[in-house]
Parts: C-alpha cells; sequence; structure tokens
C-alpha cells in the first residue's frame, strides 16, 4: 500500500513539474531569508558556508534527528513533530515526495525543502560495503579557485615600511575536496593562500606549504559509535552557550526558528576562517539506552600579539582574527599561543526529552592579559579556565522548551531560556530570555547574543511569524536588552532595543516581494573630550528595505531592490541609501548573473550591506559605503555532470575619493576591480 501511495505521489508531482520546472534552492533568495538583516557581529561567510555545504551532502530524512532538521531552520515545529510521528509509525521514507502524506507538507513545501533532503537507506558497520560506499560515484568533489584584485595594493610596492610590505604574490588560492554521504561518512581538506602570502615550508613557522591547511575525517552510525571525527571539527552542544561552532543566525529575516539553536554535536570544519575551529579528536558512543556520551580534544596554535613584561614574562595581549600573514607586521603574530581543550558531554536522548550536563577546559601555554581599557577590566584573563553548564530541551505536541545555563569555575554564570511553538497552523510564536554576567567567559560559544560573545547581557526577545496563506506572510521581532557594565564605544552601563517587521508577498514560484522596516537603539560614546569624563548618547538606526525578485518566461530573472538607512547621534542625522538591480539568466548549461547598484552613504554608520550571489560555496557580502557604483558579473557553465566552470568580474568605482582603503590595503585611484575563477570537478 506505501508503495503505492509513493507512485501515485510521484505521477502528481511529475504532472506538476511540466508546469513549474523544478529548480536548485535559490542560495541568495535564502540568504535574504536567514540573514535578514546582516551588520551584525557574525561571520557570515561561515554561516552561508555551512548552508551551502548541506546541498553538497543533504540531510538524510530517515537518520536525522529532530536536532538536525531543526538546524536547517525550514520547518515549523508542527511540521517537524508531524513527520517525526510520521517517520515513527511508517518506518523509512522511499522518496522525498512522500512528504506529502505528512500532515503540514504540500507540493510548494516539498519542492522548497528537496535540495536539501535525501531519502537513502540507512547504511552501518565497517565491512566491504562500507569501503564500496568510500568510491562510490556522485559522492565526492573538489575545488579550486582564483582570486585577483586587478589594482595594484600598496602592501606590494614601496609605498609603506618595509614591516608592512607583502611577501607573496597578489594572487588567492583555494583548493578543497571532500567526499560524504549523509549519515555515513564525511573525509576532505581544505587549502587557502590569500594574496601577499606565500607558499612556502617552513616548520620553524608552523607552515607546511599554503598558509593554511586543513583537513579532517569522520563516521557516523557504526554500531555503538554514533559519531567519531579526527582532524579540524567544530562543536555544536545545546544552546551553544559552552560549545558552539558558527551556527547562530542571530536576529534577520527569519524571525522564529533561527532563535533556537540545535544540539547537533561534532561536525566536520571545512571552512577557511583561521578561529573558532578546534584540531584533535572527538567521538560520541551510545553508552545505554538513551544516553549518549561525547567527549573531545583539541590541541592547536591561534594567533595572537605577543609582548613582554619588566621581567620578561611573555603574555598575550589580544587575540588576532584576521588570517591574514602577508607581511613581517601580521606574521610576527601568527600562531603564537597554543591552545588545548577538552571536555566531556552526557547527553540523554528520547523523542521529547534533550537534557544532559557539559564540561569544558580551555588551556594557554602563556599567560593572557590584555591591554587594559576601561570597558575590558573584567575580561578574560589567566592560563586557563574551566566552565559546567546543564541544558534540557522538551517537545510538547508543537511546542519545544529550550534552555542551558552554565558557569565559570570561580567566576560568573550564563543562562538562556525560551520556547518555540506553532500555536495555530498559521502562527509560530517564539520566546528567548537570556542573562549572561560581566565576568563570564565562553570563547567559543555561538548563544543568541547582542554582542559577539555572551557576557555582560540581559534580554528578552520576542519573535512571531503569521502565515494568512501561500502568498501573503507577515512577521516581526522586538529585542529589549541591557548591558550592566561598560562595553566597546560605551563607556557607561545602558539599555537598548531592536524591532523588526517584515511583509512577504507570494503569488507565484516566480515572484516574491516583501518590505522590512528595522530600528535598533543602543547608546554608544560620543566624541572625545578632554577631561577625564566619557559622555554617551543614543544612537539611533532605522533600516528600510523594498525588494521585488521575480522571473519572466522561465530562462529570466529579475530582483530589484532599493534599501534606506538613517542614524541619529546627539542630535546630528546621518543617512544612507542603495539602488540594486539584478538580473540573470539560463540558457541550458550556461548561466549569466549580474548586478548595478547605486550607493550613497553620509557615513559608515549608514553603510548597505547586500548580498552578492558569487561561485559554489563562496560568500559575498560586501559593505557599500560612501559614493559610487558596484557592478559584477558572474557567468557558470556545466560542461558535464561532472565538471562545472565559473567566472566572476567585479567592480567598486566611487566619486568621493581619490584612495581606496588604508595601510598596506591602500590602492590608489577611485576603482577597484576584482576576477574570480573557478573550477568544479565531482567524482
Amino acid at each position: 500500500m506505501k508503495w503505492l501511495t509513493v507512485i501515485l505521489m510521484l505521477t502528481g508531482f511529475i504532472a506538476s513539474a511540466q508546469e513549474y520546472p523544478r529548480k536548485e534552492v535559490d542560495l541568495e533568495r535564502l540568504a535574504d531569508e536567514l540573514f535578514g538583516f546582516q551588520d551584525l557581529d557574525l561571520n557570515y561567510e561561515e554561516l552561508y558556508e555551512n548552508l551551502a555545504l548541506l546541498l553538497s551532502s543533504p540531510v538524510n530524512l530517515n537518520t536525522a534527528n529532530a536536532e538536525q532538521l531543526r538546524f536547517l531552520n525550514l520547518l515549523s515545529e508542527a511540521q517537524l513533530q508531524n513527520l517525526l510521528a510520521y517517520r515513527t509509525e511508517n518506518g523509512f521514507l522511499l522518496s522525498i515526495y512522500e512528504l506529502q502524506a505528512v500532515p503540514g507538507f504540500d507540493l510548494p513545501d516539498i519542492q522548497r525543502i528537496a535540495p536539501f533532503f535525501t531519502v537513502n537507506d540507512p547504511a552501518t558497520g565497517f565491512g566491504r560495503e562500507f569501503l564500496k560506499r568510500l568510491t562510490e560515484k556522485g559522492n565526492s568533489y573538489f575545488i579550486a579557485r582564483y582570486d585577483r584584485t586587478l589594482q595594484t595594493k600598496a602592501g606590494f610596492t614601496n609605498a609603506v615600511s618595509e614591516s608592512q610590505q607583502f611577501t607573496g604574490n597578489e594572487d588567492k588560492l583555494y583548493l578543497r575536496f571532500r567526499s560524504a554521504r549523509p549519515g555515513d561518512y564525511s573525509y576532505g581538506f581544505t587549502m587557502e593562500k590569500d594574496a601577499g602570502e606565500q607558499i612556502v615550508w617552513n616548520p620553524s613557522r608552523k607552515q607546511y606549504g599554503f598558509d593554511y591547511n586543513s583537513f579532517h575525517a569522520q563516521v557516523l552510525n557504526k554500531g555503538k559509535i554514533r559519531n567519531a571525527i579526527v582532524g579540524d571539527y567544530q562543536s555544536q552542544f545545546a544552546q551553544g552557550l559552552l560549545l558552539g561552532g558558527n551556527f547562530g543566525f542571530g536576529k534577520g529575516g527569519e524571525t522564529v526558528t533561527t532563535v533556537r539553536r540545535s544540539n547537533l554535536g561534532f561536525l566536520p570544519y571545512t571552512s577557511v576562517n583561521e578561529l573558532g575551529y578546534l584540531r584533535g579528536a572527538a567521538i560520541t558512543v551510545e553508552a545505554a539506552g538513551n544516553i549518549l556520551v561525547s567527549t573531545f580534544y583539541s590541541n592547536t596554535f591561534r594567533d595572537a600579539g605577543i609582548t613582554s613584561d619588566s621581567t620578561e614574562q611573555s603574555f598575550a595581549t589580544s587575540f588576532q582574527t584576521t588570517g591574514l600573514h602577508r607581511n613581517p607586521a601580521e606574521l610576527q603574530s601568527r600562531k603564537r599561543i597554543r591552545e588545548e581543550q577538552y571536555g566531556l558531554v552526557l547527553n540523554y536522548r528520547s523523542q521529547q526529552t534533550d537534557a544532559g550536563i557539559i564540561f569544558n577546559h580551555i588551556g594557554y601555554d602563556i599567560l593572557v592579559n590584555r591591554t587594559p581599557r576601561a570597558y575590558n577590566q573584567f575580561a578574560f584573563s589567566g592560563n586557563g579556565l574551566d566552565n559546567l553548564g546543564v541544558f534540557l530541551n522538551s517537545t510538547v505536541k508543537n511546542f519545544t522548551f529550550f534552555s542551558e545555563a552554565a558557569k565559570t569555575i570561580k567566576h560568573g554564570y550564563g543562562m538562556v531560556a525560551g520556547i518555540l511553538g506553532s500555536v495555530t497552523p498559521q502562527l509560530d510564536l517564539v520566546i528567548h530570555y537570556r542573562n549572561y554576567q560581566r565576568n563570564f567567559y565562553s570563547l567559543y560559544s555561538n548563544a543568541f547574543a547582542e554582542g559577539s560573545l555572551p557576557i555582560n547581557e540581559s534580554g528578552m526577545y520576542w519573535g512571531w511569524k503569521y502565515r494568512w496563506n501561500r502568498k501573503y506572510t507577515f512577521a516581526g521581532y522586538a529585542d529589549l536588552f541591557r548591558f550592566p557594565w561598560l562595553r566597546y564605544r560605551s563607556y557607561a552601563p545602558s539599555d537598548g532595543h531592536e524591532w523588526l517587521l517584515r511583509f512577504n508577498y507570494q503569488p507565484s514560484r516566480s515572484v516574491l516581494l516583501f518590505a522590512q522596516l528595522r530600528e535598533e537603539s543602543k547608546v554608544l560614546n560620543l566624541s572625545a573630550n578632554e577631561s577625564n569624563l566619557y559622555l554617551t548618547g543614543e544612537g539611533i538606526k532605522r533600516n528600510l528595505w523594498l525588494n521585488c525578485d521575480y522571473g519572466l518566461g522561465g530562462k529570466l530573472r529579475l530582483k530589484t531592490r532599493a534599501q534606506f538607512s538613517s542614524y541619529q547621534l546627539a542630535g546630528v542625522k546621518t543617512y544612507g541609501m542603495a539602488l540594486i538591480q539584478d538580473a540573470s539568466v539560463e540558457l541550458g548549461k550556461l548561466s549569466v548573473t549580474a548586478r548595478y547598484a547605486l550607493f550613497d552613504t553620509d557615513d559608515y554608520d549608514n553603510r548597505q550591506y547586500v548580498y552578492e550571489r558569487d561561485v559554489w560555496l563562496a560568500y559575498s557580502l560586501p559593505a557599500y559605503s560612501g559614493v559610487g557604483i558596484r557592478s559584477y558579473v558572474m557567468i557558470e557553465y556545466m560542461l558535464s555532470r561532472t565538471f562545472s566552470l565559473w567566472l566572476r568580474w567585479a567592480q567598486t568605482t566611487y566619486t568621493d575619493r581619490d584612495v581606496i582603503g588604508s595601510g598596506p590595503d591602500a590602492i590608489t585611484g577611485n576603482t577597484r576591480t576584482d576576477i574570480r575563477a573557478q573550477v568544479q570537478v565531482r567524482f
């Protein structure tokens, strides 16, 4: 009977596909939905890459647990619970389109999420079948990417001092290989050389070829071993308060599902961001029944500024986060401090409850003692820290409660708690509370916060989304927050708020219109004065986005956007705007995307962030600031099912300056042109 149901569903899908041809997911539209406002303290490049990697290795609907499904932020809580109940009652799905038999799913929903999922039979064991799967066709790909800025930066000339002159050439190179099968295995490597860096073999400088090298090997669901990984990896447990990889989406266009973090465990690290990863080994085993035990060890080097005191004792005054090692000044901080981490997670997991205990230790071989500033008197210092935490997630019908509390031993605590659910099939709600003391130290967190780390902050967030029908969606959030102690650029305890409203209208699969309004208020320092008193004022930023995304004839797609902003501080109000026109056309194996944008901003506070379509697994989110024109053209050509080629040209021309950038990155003139080429081979 189940086979007959699936056949009928596939027949219906084929008939529908004749009217609406199925396309791969539009990552540009998805970025608008998930990263709705993009000037937060988040690494959007890595967030996007983590999301895009799911397309190259989709989630297996037959093995994914509730946390893995929630992470995609594509399903409402009602849809998720209906899917889990259906899978429990009927067993493994035979096709993605069997979801039509699950309450709450219809064909448009399935077409939207299909690229993220697969329904492969769950494979276990290490026998001959495993070796066969390792070399199975279609599970592997290789990427080679080349970048260059056509104008010469000052660091490549004698216009700067010797300590700032780049030692390498102007080419940026990127190589990636990965082979993966959802729920089974993954292995691969990533290598990168930024423009100005060298490719050298220098063990004394801890460089072996490319400036950055990463690798991993992982197996999943092998008997009692749920997950084992060696090499570079990241951890995502509970609400990310202690162990959080770069999976926190923050506040933006998706106002409900992105607030809750997913308890994913250990995942491969494949990004080129040279900060935030673990290097060593990790394992999760099924100890007994519903009890999982996870443990990990990491030992690696971080970039840091090192200095010595009068007793010649060395200590780190800052951690460097750029990942750039192009000149003697930058190389001086390369891999200067050793970081050792280990931890243990005891996790009880059933269909309705997910609870556990987390212990995490971080240690350094050099004392950390940051350069004293008014705002960082309570910043972490010392040779290491220990954190202990607990978490509880519970699901009742269409609602999920999530929470985590942790304490830095001998210091402060942090906690988060919230509830998310579907009140009706049309209305989704979330309420989230957070409280992080000024001496709570969690250096690898992605917990929900206004700042980049959960410290010196408390707040309450309300988010909602209402769907009248398939065409109309209305969403929004309000966030009230407080900073009990001084912050960077805000030398007084302060309060703030943020709210957003977003209206979506999608009359058909090929047309999407939305309007988005946002306001944020934060207290900031005013201009420096000669007294010892710091004056502060309320800075209010408002943004308005108007967007129209529409297709013509199935081949041509156009997107028009207008972005406006204002910023007010100490009675002075400034403005910014950007007008963007995109066009993309698909001609069989060839696709072309182009943009022409005008921008005009009074200052950097009114900079306009606009997502740009880029080559596969690359993310572009430039800040349009000043007065000028931004344009790009990208060509993608699929020579075959296994071989693809991308070429991208992008140019920014300013009318308000004769020099772009500063220091070794300065370009003489008012134009910057970047080219990018990428080749991908699947096998």
